[in-house]
């Protein structure tokens, strides 16, 4: 009796923690935009992959943007693995952005130069017309 009483009090006291930790809240959910630029670096890491991108502005000056991906199992699930991007590779980034001025998102897909489509989920895509970084 003690015990599970012990393992239930954890889960109630961990379970906020856990969903927290999932949270797309800093996500503006509601657009979508393309990011058109070179990888700077692809980190196959836990708890999360990141893409990190420099994207051209108006003028041509480099941005950096550091867009969130999902972890190394469910990518490679879905055929990544840590050579799908490398540095130097010119690629089109479809992202929720970052709510706020600040260059990041939350990564949807990827075409990669030869015209392949790499997604993070088994959906496609928004299919509304994204809008473009500046």
């Amino acid at each position: 009796m003690k015990t599970s009483f012990t393992l239930g009090l954890a889960l109630a006291v961990l379970s906020p923690i856990a969903i927290g930790h999932h949270s797309y809240a800093m996500f503006d959910l509601g657009q979508t935009v393309t990011l058109k630029g070179t990888i700077r670096d692809f980190q196959w890491t836990n708890p999360h992959s990141w893409i990190w991108i420099d994207v051209p502005d108006a003028k041509g000056a480099m941005q950096q943007w550091g867009i969130e991906g999902m972890s190394p199992n469910y990518l490679a699930r879905r055929g990544w693995n840590k050579h799908t991007l490398n540095p130097g590779d010119k690629v089109s980034l479809m992202i929720h952005p970052l709510k706020g001025a600040d260059h990041g998102g939350s990564f949807l897909s990827v075409t990669l130069a030869d015209g392949t489509v790499m997604r993070q989920s088994g959906e496609p895509p928004p299919s509304s017309a994204p809008s473009s970084a500046p």
